[in-house]
């Protein structure tokens, strides 16, 4: 492991979502009281190579979905140091709008996507809403056309995109769901994204509502367990948390960015006042 790249990792919030606690949890939650939920994208750098993983929506779509939309994410990569024009690659969770939702604006960019998920995004389950509801389809037609243009990586199970950065099949939440290690200075930190939308989701083996498949939902808090070296490094996809127990990477990044290659604060007492973690 000594001889890995050592990464820095930074989270960029680019929306939120007012919310109640009934809305995280599978069967609702008996504990009433708001829940905000954050949109977000993680950008990985190692000297020159940078890789990107996730790259959200745009105003329109926040404004179709009723969700507050702060900053356009892929133009606030230059504010850590990283033009988009350049970045040689991207992994894509999954393709629900709020992951993959902004291809043109990167376009040198390579696309690190499961199979299983383009073939559930272009397959029969499609024509049920309530699965193709979190889909945009232009999105998905935007993936079609960059294949075509040669521009896809697919990967079938566990993968690796660069050294030090592994692919971890999950699905569950969506069939193709991946999540992403990354080797920093801490030691690997895990980008749970959908596997895992809030800490106590995790902590409580309490799956979210959307779900493909709730047995590999749960199965996905294993695999999150087994290749972190301890819950304080592994980063969930949408909780407001994240922003509190990391630090800014300079003054002018506050409320904006977080560096996730150094250690989080511990949870605030009361954190979690209806778990048993």
């Amino acid at each position: 492991m000594e001889d890995l790249p050592v990464w820095d990792l930074y989270a960029i919030r680019y929306a939120t979502r007012d919310a109640q606690r009934r809305n995280h949890f599978m069967g609702g939650d008996p504990h009433e009281g708001a829940m905000p939920m954050d949109y977000f994208v993680w950008v990985a750098v190692c000297g020159d190579r940078v890789v990107v993983i996730d790259i959200g929506f745009n105003a329109e779509v926040a404004a179709q979905r009723s969700r507050t939309w702060l900053r356009c994410p892929i133009d606030t990569l230059k504010n850590l140091g990283v033009d988009p024009a350049r970045v040689g690659d991207v992994v894509i969770t999954h393709l629900h709008y709020d992951h993959a939702g902004n291809f043109g604006l990167l376009p040198a960019a390579r696309f690190h996507l499961q199979e299983a998920e383009m073939q559930f995004a272009t397959g029969p389950y499609m024509r049920y809403s309530r699965l193709s509801h979190s889909f945009e389809v232009e999105d998905v037609c935007a993936v079609v056309r960059l294949n075509f243009a040669q521009r896809v990586q697919f990967h079938r199970g566990d993968g690796e995109v660069a050294p030090g950065i592994q692919l971890h099949e999950a699905g569950g939440h969506s069939a193709g769901l991946q999540f992403v290690r990354v080797h920093t200075r801490r030691g690997w930190v895990v980008l749970a994204s959908d596997v895992s939308h809030f800490y106590e989701n995790l902590l409580r083996l309490h799956p979210f509502p959307t779900a493909f498949h709730v047995g590999r939902m749960l199965e996905g808090f294993d695999k999150l367990c087994a290749v972190a070296p301890g819950n304080d490094h592994i980063v969930p996809g949408h909780d407001p948390l994240v922003m509190r127990l990391y630090p800014a990477p300079s003054p002018e990044l506050e409320g904006i960015a977080v560096r996730l290659d150094v250690a989080p604060q511990p949870f605030p007492p009361g954190t979690f006042p209806h778990s048993s973690h």
